[in-house]
Order: structure tokens, then C-alpha cells, then sequence
């Protein structure tokens, strides 16, 4: 910064002294008639306006790699905070605001802390080192140069504060229309499938009209203000040529002089002119700065505590005293009063209706949610007390509804283990079923697209599988992970499972009689409720709801009520 902020003092100097060269030549060696001495002062003319345009590219050379590298770095940043906040977060956040935040509004506050906040301070420079240098010419002239600022300061604030209005609600709509596309580029099977692209395509319009509209509102605002910033000027030149021809002629000034002061003018024009731009490029970054701050803001609900244990290794006693949970801005609890032991290396299934609290209560022990009431521990110590990242290290986690990478099939198992071997890998497959991946094109190494939506539910489902237990980790949390799986599939993959859960302790979400053979004890829930825990056989003997549940044989919730 300090080779740029002497670039611009020293080029200004070299651009304000040649107005009075031209003076002293006008005056001088023009007046004498002696043209040999012009030589001299022409060649002072060239070099300074050589060296004020070298120290021009340089300054915007290096101010391009400062605004390069903030806006790396403020994209770095706000990456790494959205990777530290809680699910509920991302719950609550369109795709497309955080989008446009990461990409727009950075480059937004890129363009004006790289240039526009260097060339505002260099045009207030400009334009008081000029204002002084027209008072040494002529000062009644020079107070009339400065007269001009006033309408253009009352005209500034009122621009600022439209201006910065429709800045805001510009990138707001482009959040939204950002949300837009990637929602149906996510889901355009099923756009296709409903038959509904012209639906799509119309909210899409809709949001496009509505940001060109604003776009158009930004454009006739900013176009209205520039006008003024270029006719107050011009009329400025037109008065000083004309006041200034009079106090030539009553000998008040010279022509030199007046030359000299109308080029100092004339060096004010693109200051006054830019001015137009760099504030718009101000308002739009001040905007931006307050869309990416609301997320820089937000403090992770979910987070270590002071003192967080790191856990190497766990026995995976799992336990659940008194938990409830209700999800934010939500007003009904899903879980009400939950208590579960599991010893280590036992498996419980987790039973229930659609919306009884099973996916919940599995995300409750990894920590992707935390408890409203109650506690969870592992090996005795509340899982809030862990450092997550060794917390996520001893307990892993398959999605009913898998979530994989536009990345080849080895990265995406490796997400769950970076470390893992060759043999890890093959095993994980063996286990979950997947060895289909040895068939793809380029096998491990085959990039599976966004959401992986090459492979069918089942491959991802098993890919995903595999990826959860592939760091063998002591705890195992699975969400219904079969449920993709045609018959034949599912009962390969249990057999392998079953070795697996052997081992571990584990939570297993299930709506298959076949599933909840995996598993030593088996848990109904119902309204948020452990009602019953016991082994299979117990429990389809005892209690109605559960053998109703895995049997199909109710078709509503209500019928379970009683």
C-alpha cells in the first residue's frame, strides 16, 4: 500500500506541475519571442507525463493484486464460517443468498477497496491540491471552482440514500433468482418428470423482470446523477473562460495564467465525472458488506465449549437422559422426554411412524442438532463436552437420503476417512455392496457428477454406506441406509452388516422386519415418545403399534393411536 500511496502523490505532483510549465511558457519564452527556450520546458512536459503515466500502471497493477488477494481471502473467510456453522443454519438459508454473497457481493467490495476507495481518496487529493495551485493563479476565480461543490454535495446525499436502496434490493433479488436456478437444476428430473418446464421457466421470468427492473431503476438513477456531475463542470468551464477572458483584459491575469487555470479545470472534470461511479461502487459495497456481514455475524449454535475433551478412542456407551428437542422457529417439541441405553457394541433399532422423531434422534448424537433439554452421552461424558471434530471422528453417519460430490468415487468414500487404505476401501465396498464402482468407466477414479446422480438411488445409497463405515469408527448411526435397496441387494448387504455391527455400537433407523433383524434391542416411538423397548420377538408379541408399523398394515397415523 505504501508504493501505491507514494505512486499516486508523486504522479499527482507530475500532473500539477505542468499546467504551470505551460504558463511559464506562455508566458515566458512565447511573450519574448524566444522559441529556443521552449525546447527545455516541452522536454520537462514529456517526462513528466511519461512518469505520471508509468506510476499509473504501476499503481494499477499492484492495487490489482491487493484487490485480488482480499477478495480471496474474504471468500476463504466466509467459506470457512459457513463450514463452521450448524445445520440449522443451512436450514434456514437459501442456497442461492449465501451464492450471490460468496461470489457477487465479494466482488463487489473487491472492485471498491481495490480501486474505487483508492481513486475516491486520490480525486479528494486532486481536487485540493488543484483548488490551492488556482488560488496562487487567481483566487476570486478559484472560490468560484469551489462554489460548485455545494449543489453537488446536497445532489450526493440524496443519491447516496436511493442509491443505496435499490443497491440492496438488487442483490436480494439476485440471491433469489440465484436460488431459483439452482433449485431446478437440482430438481430437474422431477421437473421433468411433472411435465412442469413451462411452470419453471415462468417463475423464473418472473424473477428475471423483477431484478432488470431494479437493474433499470439503478441504471436511470446512477445515468441522472452522472448528467449533473457532467453539466456542472462544462457550465463551470464556460463561466471561468468568461470571467477569466475579463480579468486578462483588465490585466488581473495573464494569458499564461488563464491557460494554466482552465488546465487545472479541465483536471477536475474526470474527478468530478468519476465521482459518479466510485459512489455507486460505495453504496453497492457498503450493501454487500452488510449482506455478507449477517452471516459473519452469526455465531455457530453448535460449537466446542470451553474445556471440549478430545476423544481418541471410544467403548461407545451410548446414552439418552431426558432428551427433548424442538427445531428453531418451530413451536411443537418432536422429542418429549427420550430415555435410551445402548451398550457398547449393542444395536437398537429405531422404530416408528413418519414424523414419530427417529431421524432426529439419530442427528441428535453426532451433533448436527443439539438437545433442547436433557443429555446425550458417550462413555459417560456429555457429547457437548467433546470436541466435535473427535466426537465425528468416533461416530459415523449414513443419510436415509445420501448426499454425494461432484468428485470421483474415491474422494467421496474418503470424505469419511481420509486416511483410508486401498484395503479399507475395498472392504467398505465388499460391506456396502458397492463393488459395481469397479465397472464405471475409469473405476474409483470415475467422477460421479453433482449429487451423483449418474448412479441410480440404490448405488448411491450403498456408496454412502460405505463411506460411513469405512473408518470403522466405534459408533454408527444409520437412517434407514437400505431403503433404496431392491430385495436381493438389501439381504447381501445385511448379511455384511451384520459382521460389521458386531463390533460397534449402533443406532440404526429402520422400516423393514428384515432391517430390525440387524439389531439386538428395538425402540418404538411414537409423538416424539419412547413407548416400548425390547427385543424383536418381545416386541411383536407385546405391542400392536410396532407389529402394525413393520407389517404395513395401517395406512394413517391416527390408527396408531390408540
Amino acid at each position: 500500500m505504501a508504493l501505491i500511496a507514494s505512486s499516486a502523490i508523486i504522479g499527482l505532483v507530475a500532473g500539477a506541475t505542468v499546467p504551470m510549465i505551460t504558463k511559464s511558457v506562455i508566458d515566458g519564452p512565447l511573450a519574448d519571442g524566444d522559441r529556443g527556450a521552449i525546447w527545455p520546458l516541452a522536454g520537462l512536459v514529456v517526462v513528466l507525463g511519461a512518469l505520471e503515466t508509468s506510476l499509473a500502471w504501476l499503481r494499477r497493477r499492484q492495487l490489482g493484486y491487493v484487490a485480488m488477494g482480499i477478495e480471496t481471502d474474504l471468500r476463504n473467510d466466509l467459506y470457512a464460517h459457513l463450514q463452521r456453522m450448524h445445520v440449522g443454519f443451512h436450514d434456514q438459508w437459501q442456497s442461492g443468498q449465501l451464492l450471490s454473497r460468496a461470489t457477487s457481493d465479494i466482488s463487489a467490495i473487491r472492485r471498491f477497496t481495490g480501486f474505487g476507495i483508492v481513486f475516491l481518496l486520490i480525486n479528494v487529493v486532486t481536487f485540493s491540491v488543484v483548488v490551492v495551485m488556482m488560488a496562487r493563479l487567481h483566487w476570486p476565480l478559484a472560490v468560484l471552482v469551489g462554489l460548485t461543490a455545494v449543489p453537488l454535495t446536497l445532489l450526493l446525499k440524496r443519491f447516496e440514500r436511493d442509491y443505496q436502496q435499490v443497491s440492496r434490493r438488487i442483490q436480494d433479488q439476485q440471491g433469489d433468482l440465484a436460488t431459483q436456478v439452482e433449485e431446478a437444476a437440482t430438481g430437474i428430473r422431477t421437473i421433468r418428470a411433472f411435465g412442469r418446464s413451462r411452470l419453471m421457466a415462468g417463475h423464473f421470468q418472473i424473477l428475471a423482470q423483477t431484478l432488470h427492473d431494479s437493474s433499470m431503476e439503478r441504471v436511470r438513477l446512477l445515468g441522472k446523477f452522472e448528467w449533473v456531475l457532467g453539466v456542472v463542470p462544462n457550465l463551470t468551464l464556460g463561466l471561468i473562460l468568461l470571467i477569466g477572458a475579463l480579468a486578462v483584459g483588465s490585466g488581473s491575469l495573464t494569458l499564461g495564467g488563464l491557460v494554466a487555470f482552465i488546465s487545472y479545470l479541465l483536471m477536475l472534470i474526470w474527478p468530478i465525472e468519476a465521482m459518479g461511479w466510485i459512489l455507486a461502487m460505495a453504496e453497492e459495497a457498503e450493501t454487500a458488506s452488510a449482506r455478507i456481514f449477517e452471516i459473519f455475524d452469526s455465531e455457530p449454535d453448535i460449537a466446542d465449549r470451553p474445556g471440549a475433551a478430545a476423544l481418541a478412542s471410544a467403548r461407545g456407551r451410548l446414552t439418552f437422559e431426558g432428551v427433548r428437542f424442538t427445531y428453531p422457529e418451530q413451536r411443537d417439541e418432536i422429542l418429549r422426554g427420550i430415555d435410551l441405553h445402548v451398550e457398547p457394541g449393542e444395536t437398537v433399532a429405531l422404530v416408528g411412524m413418519t414424523g414419530s422423531g427417529k431421524t432426529t434422534l439419530a442427528s441428535l448424537v453426532p451433533r448436527l442438532y443439539d438437545v433442547t433439554d436433557g443429555r446425550i452421552t458417550l462413555d459417560g461424558i456429555d457429547v457437548r463436552d467433546l470436541q466435535l471434530s473427535s466426537l465425528r471422528h468416533v461416530v459415523g453417519f449414513a443419510f436415509e437420503e445420501p448426499t454425494l460430490f461432484s468428485a470421483s468415487v474415491r474422494e467421496n468414500l474418503l470424505l469419511g476417512f481420509p486416511d483410508a487404505s486401498e484395503r479399507d476401501i475395498a472392504d467398505a465396498l465388499a460391506i456396502a455392496q458397492a463393488e459395481f464402482v469397479h465397472d464405471l468407466p475409469w473405476g474409483l477414479d470415475t467422477r460421479i457428477g453433482e449429487q451423483g446422480m449418474s448412479l441410480s438411488g440404490g448405488q448411491r445409497q450403498r456408496l454412502a454406506l460405505a463411506r460411513a463405515i469405512i473408518a470403522k469408527p466405534p459408533v454408527l448411526v444409520l437412517d434407514d441406509p437400505l431403503s433404496a435397496l431392491d430385495v436381493h441387494t438389501e439381504a447381501l448387504v445385511e448379511e455384511a452388516l451384520s459382521r460389521v455391527l458386531a463390533g460397534v455400537t449402533a443406532l440404526v433407523v429402520v422400516h423393514r422386519p428384515s432391517t430390525v433383524a440387524l439389531a439386538d434391542r428395538a425402540a418404538l416411538l411414537h409423538d416424539g415418545r419412547i413407548v416400548a423397548v425390547g427385543t424383536h420377538s418381545e416386541l411383536m408379541d407385546r405391542e400392536e403399534r410396532y407389529r402394525a408399523i413393520l407389517s404395513q398394515e395401517i395406512d394413517a397415523p391416527e390408527e396408531l393411536a390408540s
